[in-house]
């Protein structure tokens, strides 16, 4: 069984992962018969939004607890991921991506991303193994990987030319396709970046899945 490292940043859109995109590749993944396996960072979240009046709190929450609401408490702390263990990592979106995973949300084109996603992403593409980001996660690629990427983000245009400010090559795409870098086996989809339901989530989210299985082969 293929084993894929599945990173979260929270639980919720507006200050951690996008529990849609989240649990759309949990499913995907399952469904091909492959094992997920839960990461993320164990830290206090950058903020916490009240999602039912969309303000601010000044409540303190952890992003590893916050996201084991999603993996039903199978999770473990990014810092323990290690490639060798994996057959290939996902990423999906939502606002925790740029808040919890790094600080760029904050800091734009100069922030910094978290130094276990960094490690664990480069010693991913380092085995040759696939990668998937989904949403706005594609934006932290240029600063995971060294060599100029093709990715998309969805039609964005201040995004996109983030990115590509950043290294990245991006690519227009629209909700239910993917972008592939073949040569770098790096897939990406926008995901709630364009979707307007989630049926139009899953189907770009489904097939980014099935290419990341595909280059575990």
């Amino acid at each position: 069984m293929k084993r894929v490292g599945v990173v979260l940043s929270g639980c919720g859109v507006n200050d951690g992962s996008e529990i849609h995109e989240a649990v759309l590749t949990l499913l995907a993944l399952d469904r091909a018969g492959a094992q997920a396996v839960c990461f993320a960072p164990d830290k206090s979240q950058a903020l916490v939004i009240d999602h039912f009046s969309g303000v601010e709190t000044a409540e303190k929450r952890n992003v590893l607890v916050e996201s084991a609401r999603i993996a039903r408490g199978q999770i473990r702390p990014l810092s323990e991921a290690r490639a060798d263990d994996l057959d290939a990592l996902i990423v999906p979106g939502g606002s925790g991506v740029l808040l919890n995973l790094s600080d760029i949300g904050g800091q734009g084109t100069g922030g910094e991303v978290d130094a276990d996603l960094r490690r664990l992403t480069r010693e991913i593409h380092k085995q040759r193994k696939a990668i998937g980001f989904i949403c706005i996660a594609p934006a932290l690629l240029p600063k995971l990987i060294d060599t100029p990427l093709r990715l998309t983000i969805g039609t964005d245009n201040d995004t996109a030319e983030m990115i590509e400010d950043m290294g990245g090559i991006h690519v227009v795409c629209p909700v239910d396709d993917i972008v592939v870098d073949a040569d770098n086996k790096v897939i990406t989809t926008p995901g709630y970046m364009l979707a307007t339901s989630i049926t139009e989530a899953a189907k770009g989210i489904d097939k980014l899945v099935a290419r990341v299985l595909e280059f575990t082969a």
